[in-house]
């Protein structure tokens, strides 16, 4: 028997072996949220990435500036990091707030002020994992790895070994205070996305990108 041959099972064998236990963990209503008890089970355009939402009866076109805070990191018992360092937390959220904010200022003027026809975006960081760099790849580019990536790809679920980001989106009435809508998600690039797997970070970053842009679409 070819020893390429008996490597090629071998690696397939491990790479089957590791998956049984990457099993991926979605969002939840998480319980430290101001949202939390208006969070209900969403099935909606965006399958299971978007597993809880809430949305009230209001029209967009009414506002016409957004305030931005500062986006959180979620402390609470049921935040879901995966090994994350609180710097690289930092990071994250950084990106975040640069992203999310381009992406809200392209609809609603940036502001600071409460004033009417005007909402309160909070974002808040609640998860994140870091991708397996080298099997990330290998998932990639190798047969037996290429065909499961390319299946998941394909229903447009998570690659293996591929990093992820999660958070919540609430939006405000600024003056009033009011819940306009929620939700929870959690983010990754497509599976066969081989550059957003190069970095640790790397399909974080894409999920924060495309999350950024669903967020204006969602609510156009």
């Amino acid at each position: 028997m070819p020893v390429r041959f008996v490597a090629r099972c071998c690696t397939l064998a491990v790479i089957g072996i590791t998956l049984i236990g990457c099993a991926s963990t979605g969002p939840m209503p998480y319980r430290q949220l101001p949202s939390s008890s208006y969070l209900r089970p969403h099935d909606g355009s965006r399958g299971d990435r978007m597993p809880y939402a809430y949305h009230s009866d209001v029209d967009w076109t009414h506002y016409r500036a957004a305030i931005i805070d500062p986006v959180a990191i979620y402390r609470g018992p049921d935040a879901q990091f995966e090994n994350v360092p609180e710097q690289d937390k930092r990071m994250l959220a950084d990106v975040m707030q640069q992203e999310f904010g381009n992406a809200i200022a392209r609809r609603w003027r940036p502001t600071t002020s409460a004033d009417r026809e005007t909402l309160r975006v909070r974002i808040t960081l609640t998860g994140a994992k870091p991708s397996k760099r080298v099997l990330g790849t290998i998932m990639k580019v190798d047969i037996g790895g290429g065909s499961y990536n390319a299946v998941q790809a394909a229903r447009g679920k998570q690659g293996a070994f591929s990093g992820s980001v999660s958070y919540a989106v609430e939006i405000f009435d600024a003056q009033s205070d009011r819940l306009l809508a929620a939700y929870v998600e959690k983010q990754y690039p497509s599976a066969m996305n081989i550059k957003a797997s190069l970095g640790a970070y790397d399909a974080a970053k894409a999920g924060i990108r495309k999350g950024a842009e669903q967020l204006i679409d969602g609510i156009e």
